[in-house]
């Protein structure tokens, strides 16, 4: 019998508690086999002992049923799910130097804390690359809050090919993965750190991305497992943070950008979302003819703003709801760019709905002409490196 024929006999051991086999989960380490002896290694994220113990007694199981072997030796090495992340010299975190094969670049789209808009910005960062003749993946790797199935209007559910590898599914010349598509968009992930990290690393080395100039990693808020696991297994070309203008975003979005410095990853800028709120129309006189040079005043925090409406009637205008700035503040203290301000928009807001990247809906919109902008200091910045 061959590797690969005791790899399909082991993927009908289930780890306890859960429908998923051990093959699946990366447990098997190694397979030796001469003759009529077999050793199998495990390698086990669990300090349960009575776990670890079942796991061994379902392997011998499946190869005792075999008949194929005389001697059956079965060995686990315990790795235990909180332990620390490896320490470079002067405290920062080592981080990997794998790319994901036939990746050309990868980016993250990071922020500190939830509700910022960080997976609106990743889908129409990567919806711009694609429609620029580029190949691109979008990768969501918020496993508790996946988002992409929504944004993108996908419920199907991916294709798994004999080599048990996932096939993105494709959506608006992107290749896109999420695990909202393997769960089902409406179950809740209720998983401790060492599960979601193991799913991460799946999701790294067991999807057919093929040929990509770029991939987007839509990272969930903070600074936790999946964090971690990215900048241990995963070379990244760099990271962009999100913020909203609140000193509350602020500080958090601060702690992220600060990890990956501390992982000698590099922060190619800042965008600051929700930077004021964006209002666009047509002022047309009583027989509906649009009326140019027309000026209109609108209130802001501290008086008047008066807006003048183009040849075709057309005006507009970005009122600062809250505050406007932060984002610039957080790029001066990183020393990076502010690559972009994206106000608040109803025609984002009614495309996130409706599924469709604003920048494929509406590509003329203000909206998408600021992600344009966005996308073309990324290219610069990758090119540069």
């Amino acid at each position: 019998m061959t590797e690969n024929d005791i790899l399909n006999i082991l993927k009908k051991v289930k780890y306890p508690g859960f429908s998923r086999d051990i093959v699946s989960f990366g447990i098997v380490k190694d397979i030796w086999i001469e003759d009529t002896s077999i050793s199998v290694d495990l390698q086990i994220s669990t300090t349960n002992e009575n776990s670890r113990l079942e796991i061994e007694s379902r392997v011998r199981k499946v190869l005792t049923e075999t008949g194929s072997f005389e001697g059956i030796e079965v060995k686990s090495i315990v790795q235990a799910p909180q332990q620390r992340p490896a320490q470079a010299p002067g405290g920062t975190l080592e981080m990997q130097s794998n790319p994901i094969p036939g990746v050309k670049y990868s980016i993250a789209i990071a922020s500190g804390k939830g509700g910022v808009g960080k997976s609106t910005v990743a889908v129409n960062i990567a919806a711009t690359l694609a429609y620029r003749g580029y190949k691109v993946g979008l990768l969501d790797l918020d496993i508790y809050g996946p988002s992409l199935p929504i944004l993108l209007g996908v419920n199907e559910r991916p294709f798994i090919t004999e080599e048990r590898k996932l096939v993105p599914l494709t959506s608006y010349g992107m290749k896109v993965m999420s695990f909202g598509f393997l769960s089902g968009n409406d179950t809740p992930v209720i998983w401790r750190g060492p599960m979601v990290a193991k799913m991460t690393e799946q999701f790294f080395n067991d999807v057919t991305w093929g040929e990509l100039d770029y991939l987007i990693l839509d990272l969930p808020p903070g600074t936790g497992d999946i964090q971690l696991t990215l900048v241990q297994k995963l070379r990244i070309s760099g990271a962009i943070m999100v913020t909203t203008p609140q000193d509350l975003a602020l500080v958090d979005v601060r702690k992220g950008a600060d990890m990956f410095r501390k992982v000698n990853a590099p922060v190619m800028g800042v965008i600051e979302n929700m930077s004021g709120y964006a209002i666009t129309g047509v002022v047309r006189d009583s027989e509906g003819t649009p009326m140019k040079n027309a000026v209109l005043s609108f209130p802001i925090l501290d008086g008047m703003v008066d807006v003048k409406t183009d040849e075709k009637g057309q005006f507009h205008v970005e009122i600062d709801l809250f505050k406007r700035g932060g984002g610039s503040a957080e790029s001066s203290r990183l020393g990076v760019p502010l690559l972009g301000e994206i106000p608040v928009s109803q025609e984002l807001m009614e495309a996130c709905d409706a599924g469709t990247p604003i920048v494929i809906k509406d590509p003329n919109s203000t909206v998408s002409q600021t992600f344009g902008k966005i996308v073309d200091k990324i290219e610069i910045a990758v090119s540069s490196n």
